[in-house]
């Protein structure tokens, strides 16, 4: 004896309204995180977008290269103060395939670095497609990097002590262009967002002691006068 016809009419309704369910669930977790970082943003006197396809095409390696980042929502672009002085920041969620995967901070350093280098830990699964050469294990994380020469160059222990303190929820860390990067658990809020933002200015500041130089360089606010998310991107 056959199913009734009625049953899978039933059974579709469930599947329609669990359906229905789970995406209101996620555009309200999706709006909470809009109203969140946007607050967050004007109470540091930041500048907030809400998309900006361009952004994340100035980065091709890390949790850029590792999530396939097709658009970044909820950009924060400001600056921060590290013992050295203000550098220039983004926060912004990545999105690929209209899910959010990771958070990613950048801190903006004065010089660019010669040789983009990748600090995974070691218990998430960093294999992708055009993966740099493993370098090896330093502190809690695996280095990778294209150029071990240039990179065995810049990996200092102080350099090792610093990654390793980031935390476990950061998955890597990287530098890439004149940028030290960082991505981070999609539910990390504001305190833990600030959290790793001074501990990727330490890293900057490490790898990218100030000079003179500095002093002349254009501030972040001329950086970034954006009225539209086109005008928020990294300048060289």
């Amino acid at each position: 004896m056959g199913i009734p016809a009625w049953i899978w009419f039933v059974i579709a309704a469930v599947a329609l309204v669990a359906g229905l369910a789970l995406l209101a669930a996620d555009r309200a977790k999706e709006g909470s995180r809009n109203r969140e970082r946007m607050r967050w943003a004007e109470l540091r006197g930041w500048q907030f977008v809400e998309e900006d396809e361009r952004l994340p095409r100035q980065w091709s390696n890390g949790a850029i290269g590792y999530f396939g980042a097709q658009l970044a929502v909820n950009v924060v672009a400001g600056s921060t103060f590290t013992s050295d002085g203000r550098r220039p920041v983004f926060i912004f969620d990545i999105e690929t395939e209209g899910q959010i995967p990771a958070v990613v901070v950048a801190v903006r350093c004065n010089r660019v670095h010669e040789t983009p280098l990748e600090m995974w830990l070691s218990s998430v699964p960093f294999q992708r497609q055009d993966m740099p050469e493993m370098l090896g294990p330093i502190g809690q994380r695996y280095a990778f990097a294209d150029d071990s020469e240039g990179a065995r160059k810049v990996i200092t222990q102080e350099l090792v002590d610093a990654a390793d303190s980031l935390g476990g929820d950061v998955g890597v860390a990287w530098l890439e262009n004149e940028w030290v990067l960082a991505s981070v658990a999609p539910n990390a809020g504001p305190s833990r967002l600030e959290r790793l933002l001074r501990d990727l200015g330490e890293i900057a500041d490490i790898v990218d002691p100030f000079d003179e130089e500095y002093d002349n360089a254009p501030t972040p606010g001329r950086h970034w006068q954006a009225e539209t998310p086109d005008d928020i991107e990294p300048q060289a």
